[in-house]
């Protein structure tokens, strides 16, 4: 049991970044899937709120709790704090890297905003 908790929380951290990439890519993704907007838009309001808030990612407590069951220690800190900030980039820069990531977000948007209004000139036509 202990080194399956131990394989799942390993899991967890792997779904993580997954999200991440989703979070950054996901805008872009859209532009071929549609649908895909909606739980991209979704993941950022949480990216947003969990930015502004003191809010605890499930994915962190999830993590944390097979850690546990693992007898491993647990985050002291957040997903980020403990496995990127500080470790891709210099924490002085946390707040810069938010607002280049987000400005790619908003330009994902963009692009899939001014292509789906495109397609629907072009389908009145």
């Amino acid at each position: 049991m202990v080194r399956m908790a131990g394989f799942l929380a390993d899991a967890v951290v792997v779904l993580h970044f997954t999200v991440l990439a989703f979070l950054l890519a996901g805008g872009f993704l859209a532009w071929r899937w549609h649908w895909v907007i909606y739980p991209h838009l979704a993941l950022a309001a949480w990216a947003v709120l969990s930015i502004i808030t003191p809010t605890v990612c499930p994915l962190t407590v999830w993590e944390n709790d097979l850690r546990a069951l693992a007898g491993m220690p647990v985050l002291e800190t957040g997903f980020i704090d403990h496995y990127i900030d500080g470790v891709w980039y210099p924490e002085s820069a946390s707040t810069l890297v938010q607002l280049v990531l987000g400005s790619i977000v908003i330009f994902s948007w963009a692009g899939f905003y001014a292509g789906h209004r495109a397609a629907r000139r072009l389908s009145r036509c």
